[in-house]
């Protein structure tokens, strides 16, 4: 799965996270740079790679089910009237160059070629880690993406073209499975209270640990959360729900989401702290 070393984030002498920036994967799970795995202080994995029942799902990464017709999400594609269908559309990002790489921080740029080899996208992407506590610490994921073709480019999500609630694409967290998991968030409580909905942070608690995410920026606020807990556990921020994200040529779009990685459990009060201290 993996053709360079992975690229370590380190707080001190612990190894939170590894970065495959230059994954050897199947074309139909549409390779992209992937996080896992992500750890808690005291060492537990809080991110699953290629779990049985969603082979495209790798850790921490942004997939997104349609860009114009090409699949950066992985798997099959959502066809209006008939439903999920495997199509040969696939794309790849690909690793261009490093811009900084540090313990503390990774930086740089890709390319998002569709199925035919077409450039779509140009990214600039930015990674780090910080402590924010004895037993928590915070991940910082950027993304900027620009339009690199002289045409219009629509993002999509399976939403878009009717199926219900699956308003996924973006960046995506596939969690590990838990027994009793329970959502927290500024909207309330509950699965129903975030899916679909904005809200300025939500918490998952797993067995054992709590992620909290954060919307970083006013624009990235603005989207709407997918959660999944049926099934799996997964934890998504949309570029476009229900209408497309259009990309004029040469336009750019940023996104950055903050995310607490915590042993142990996170009130709602200090999940809401950390939204106050993190995202101003």
């Amino acid at each position: 799965m993996t053709g360079d070393a992975p690229a370590v984030l380190r707080l001190g002498d612990r190894a939170v996270a590894e970065y495959t920036w230059r994954p050897d994967l199947p074309v139909a799970l549409a390779p992209r740079p992937y996080l896992h795995p992500v750890r808690t202080l005291a060492g537990t994995t809080v991110t699953e790679l290629m779990p049985a029942s969603h082979r495209h799902h790798l850790g921490v990464s942004v997939a997104v089910a349609e860009v114009g017709d090409a699949n950066f999400w992985g798997g099959r594609t959502f066809i209006p009237g008939h439903g999920p269908a495997w199509l040969d559309n696939q794309g790849t990002q690909e690793h261009l160059r490093w811009v900084r790489r540090t313990p503390e921080l990774l930086s740089h740029t890709l390319r998002w070629t569709g199925f035919n080899g077409d450039p779509l996208l140009g990214e600039r992407r930015e990674l780090s880690c910080r402590s924010v506590g004895a037993d928590a610490w915070a991940l910082s994921f950027t993304f900027t993406l620009t339009n690199e073709t002289d045409r219009e480019l629509p993002i999509r999500s399976p939403a878009v073209h009717g199926r219900p609630g699956a308003g996924y694409g973006g960046f995506f967290w596939r969690a590990p499975a838990v027994g009793d998991c329970r959502i927290d968030s500024e909207a309330g409580a509950g699965f129903q209270a975030v899916h679909g909905r904005r809200a300025r942070w939500l918490s998952v608690h797993g067995d054992g640990w709590t992620l909290v995410f954060l919307g970083a920026t006013a624009e990235t606020r603005d989207d709407r959360w997918f959660v999944r807990t049926r099934d799996y556990l997964g934890i998504g921020s949309a570029l476009s729900w229900d209408q497309p994200l259009l990309m004029a040529s040469g336009a750019t779009v940023s996104r950055r989401i903050v995310t607490v990685i915590a042993d142990g459990e996170i009130t709602p009060e200090r999940a809401a702290a950390y939204a106050d201290d993190l995202t101003a």
